[in-house]
This record gives C-alpha cells, sequence and structure tokens, in this order.
C-alpha cells in the first residue's frame, strides 16, 4: 500500500531531544590558554638542557670541583680532628724540648761552676803581664820634637826641599844639614834615641815616604833623618 503523504519533521511527535541546549554539550570542551599548551615544550626543553649539563660535567671531571654542603662539613671535621692531633703532638714535643732543655741547663751550669772553681786562682804570669801592660807609656806623635833631615844625596837643598814637607804637616822644630862625618847607613832611614819617640820617628818615615825606622843611641837630636839617594 503506497503512503499518500510524504513523511516530514513535523510529521512526529516532539519529545525531550527537540529541545537541546545551548552552547558545548558532551565531550566538547573549550579552547585551553597559551601558557597550557606551551608549558609542556618548556619542560621537555629544561629536561634536555639539564640531561647535556649533566652528562658533561661528568666527561669533563668538573663535576667533582662542585663543593657541596655536606661535604664541607664533613671536611671541616676532617680538618679539627687533624688539627686536635697536631696541637697534642706539638705539646708532647714542646713538653719534651723543655725537658732535655733543662737538664742541658743543668749540666752547662754544671760545667761553668768547675770552669769557674779553675779560674779563681789566677796565673802569677798573668798578673806579671797585666802590670807591664799597664805601665808600658802610651806612644803619640809630638810635633815639637828636634828633627833634623840630613842630605847625603849630593844634590843640593834636598834637605830643606824635605824640611819644607815635615814643616807643611806640623811639625815645628825641623833643621836641615849636612853629614858631618861618621858612617853613613847604606839606605834612606829615620833614626830615633828614646821610645817615647818612636811614634814620631815612624809618623816622619810616612810621611817622608821612608821605609826603615831604627832605634839607635849618639845622634844628636832626638829624631834624624838621613837621605842616602833622593827619592
Amino acid at each position: 500500500m503506497a503512503h499518500s503523504e510524504k513523511e516530514s519533521y513535523q510529521s512526529y511527535p516532539r519529545d525531550a531531544f527537540d529541545n537541546p541546549p545551548s552552547g558545548p554539550v558532551g565531550v566538547h570542551r573549550g579552547r585551553r590558554s597559551v601558557v597550557v599548551r606551551v608549558a609542556p615544550f618548556l619542560i621537555v626543553i629544561v629536561a634536555a638542557a639539564l640531561a647535556g649539563l649533566l652528562a658533561w660535567g661528568i666527561a669533563s671531571g668538573e663535576l667533582a670541583k662542585v663543593q657541596l654542603p655536606w661535604s664541607n662539613q664533613s671536611q671541616t671535621s676532617q680538618s679539627d680532628a687533624g688539627d686536635d692531633g697536631q696541637s697534642d703532638d706539638q705539646d708532647a714535643s714542646d713538653s719534651q724540648s723543655d725537658q732535655s732543655d733543662q737538664s742541658d741547663q743543668s749540666d752547662q751550669s754544671d760545667q761553668t761552676d768547675q770552669t769557674d772553681g779553675a779560674q779563681d786562682e789566677p796565673d802569677g804570669d798573668d798578673q806579671s803581664q797585666d802590670g807591664a801592660e799597664q805601665t808600658a807609656p802610651e806612644q803619640t806623635v809630638n810635633y815639637g820634637t828636634g828633627v833634623r833631615v840630613v842630605n847625603a844625596t849630593g844634590v843640593n837643598g834636598y834637605a830643606a826641599q824635605q824640611m819644607g814637607v815635615l814643616q807643611s804637616v806640623g811639625y815645628t822644630n825641623v833643621v836641615a844639614a849636612n853629614p858631618s862625618g861618621g858612617t853613613l847607613p847604606a839606605v834612606n832611614v829615620v833614626w830615633y834615641q828614646n821610645e817615647t819617640d818612636m811614634a814620631t820617628a815612624q809618623d816622619v818615615a810616612n810621611t817622608l815616604g821612608i821605609a826603615t825606622v831604627e832605634q839607635t843611641t849618639g845622634i844628636s837630636d832626638p829624631i834624624v833623618v838621613v837621605y842616602i839617594a833622593a827619592q
């Protein structure tokens, strides 16, 4: 039997499905924010960077140089323990050294006492030498001592020339003369008669550049300078 009328939407009775709610319904979700969508990519990038840094630190050995807080505390405790042990050893060694020093000092004091007892008795020779040193007169240069300069060189005026040299350094009682007989020395010489004139004679010789200084008797002046050759 053929239908005479065509069926349409209005041919069916209305029910609850004919009035659906407005907006997304069921499995449909709203649009997510940019932060939520980008966060997974950022996490992956940071994790990859940390993994690469860790691998580089292990391969290069730089990771072993990193000082961790708990490692510093352990090293500090070990160093404190080492310092305490060293201080104890040093105290023990110091006490031993003090004891050895005291024993050495006592031994030295005993030896010193023995040597002092031996030195308490003075020798007669030492006393006599000390007395001789005390009585020895002090040698000084006397620029007023009489000095005679004898010219045996054959050069006219040589004695007067050397007399002027002595007067230029402060000698006030100097005369020039020629040989008056007697034996002449072999070299230029400075003669002196008394022990008290030895220092003055040596100063005269140094001033005139004469190397020979001799003590003699029978000379006319306290100091006599004899020139055999001109210098």
